[in-house]
């Protein structure tokens, strides 16, 4: 007996397309793999020439890791229905990273692989679990206690300085800029426009940018107004978001959101001082309270007007009054200070007779003292008064030897020359 060959069993073996048929017999007809509902998250959504292409995967309990991915379509004639039933429900457009609930049948080709083929969606499940992200972020937020921190913060009377984070080009900013500087009232608005991207991958990390600059401005402003032109509501996922909302609820400025139509609720719009449904909203509300501010102004200014007006017109008759009263009032006043005038007058008469009677006392005793110290009762006494040059003798050191002095007497005189000058 010949010994078997490694090749023998060529003559039963498979091609490739043999064995991809049974595969495709084995999977297309299994009542398992057909019309089942699968739970997963949407991958890598891309739509050409109609179709829908994604891929379904499934993330680990903690979400780092994928579990489980499967290629998946959506044909044309099912897509149409599918998504706009799909974003009437849900309020956002069939995309990327949803969590989704949709009816797959497996579907094997020989040359394209495997793939699932959906067929329809529950639009409920996606909604149910975005309202339950947004539940899970407001939970978070009152946990912290920072959820209700910017409707807390106090508004200026009249907030004109107002920092725009918006699209340079969206339409929602001109509407909001052109309701601010034509309004009816001739308010003057103060705006700085700080540019973010409004919708896509990039709008929390663009506006949280934005946000950071006016922070470090916030001296400059009254409050910030986060809007929003018109389009779909399927780009307001973004503002679903955790750390865009804590940013928002920790400014230091008060915020105004204007970023949805009237049905939608955002996460921001729970944190944010003021949620209004449109752009042109925000800036009725900015004039709105400039006009209030406006009134409180004219009610004040009418106020001290009154005042003004009451004060004067009691002045008026106080003033009337006086001038009625007056001349009697001046004629009591004036006999009352003549009478004090006469008084003073005697007062002053009196004063001048005793200082002038003091003054000749003091007078007539210098003349006393004068006349008894004058030289002629000096001699009359019996002394006799030196003189030399003109001037008395008091001392010795006055005359030398040889100076010719005149001695008077009490009956004359007498000259004489010094011989001799002798101090003691």
């Amino acid at each position: 007996m010949a010994q078997s060959s490694l090749f023998d069993p060529q003559d039963t073996a498979l091609t490739l397309a043999e064995y991809g048929l049974r595969i495709k017999q084995a999977v297309n007809t299994a009542p398992s793999l057909q019309a089942q509902w699968v739970k997963a998250e949407t991958s890598d959504v891309q739509v050409r020439r109609g179709h829908c292409y994604l891929e379904l995967i499934e993330k680990s309990a903690d979400g780092g890791t994928t579990v489980a991915r499967a290629s998946a379509a959506i044909w044309a004639n099912t897509f149409t229905a599918l998504a706009a039933r799909f974003q009437a429900v849900t309020g956002t457009a069939f995309g990327t990273g949803m969590k989704v609930m949709v009816k797959v049948s497996a579907n094997y080709h020989e040359q394209y692989g495997l793939k699932l083929v959906i067929t329809d969606i529950n639009p409920e499940f996606t909604l149910g679990d975005m309202e339950r992200q947004r539940r899970e972020i407001l939970e978070r937020l009152t946990r912290e206690g920072i959820i209700e921190l910017n409707r807390q913060l106090p508004w200026p009377a009249a907030p004109q300085r107002i920092a725009v984070v918006s699209a340079a080009g969206a339409a929602g900013y001109g509407d909001f800029m052109n309701q601010l500087d034509n309004n009816p009232y001739g308010l003057k608005f103060y705006t700085r426009l700080f540019q973010a991207m409004m919708q896509g991958v990039n709008t929390v990390p663009s506006v949280l940018a934005a946000l950071g600059k006016i922070a470090e401005h916030r001296q400059a402003f009254d409050c910030v107004v986060i809007i929003r032109g018109g389009g779909s509501t399927s780009d307001l996922n973004a503002f679903d978001n955790y750390d865009l909302a804590a940013a928002i609820a920790r400014f230091p400025l008060p915020v105004i959101t204007g970023i949805g139509h009237e049905r939608d609720v955002t996460v921001l719009d729970h944190v944010a001082a003021l949620r209004v449904k449109t752009p042109t909203a925000a800036a009725e509300f900015l004039i709105q309270r400039g006009t209030n501010a406006l009134a409180h102004l004219t009610e004040v200014s009418n106020t001290i007007a009154a005042l003004v007006r009451d004060t004067l017109a009691h002045a008026r008759e106080q003033l009337a009054f006086y001038t009625s009263v007056m001349p009697m009032a001046a004629g009591n006043r004036l006999a009352t200070e003549r009478t004090n005038l006469v008084h003073s007058i005697q007062l002053m008469q009196t004063g001048i007779t005793t200082l002038m009677m003091r003054e000749q006392m003091r007078l007539e005793a210098l003349a006393d003292k004068v006349t008894l110290l004058s030289p002629r009762n000096i001699l009359n006494r019996g002394y006799s008064l030196t003189m030399h040059n003109g001037q008395f003798v008091t001392d010795a050191t006055m005359l030398k030897p040889g100076d010719v002095v005149t001695t008077h007497f009490k009956n004359g005189l007498a000259r004489a020359t010094v011989n001799l000058v002798k101090q003691q």
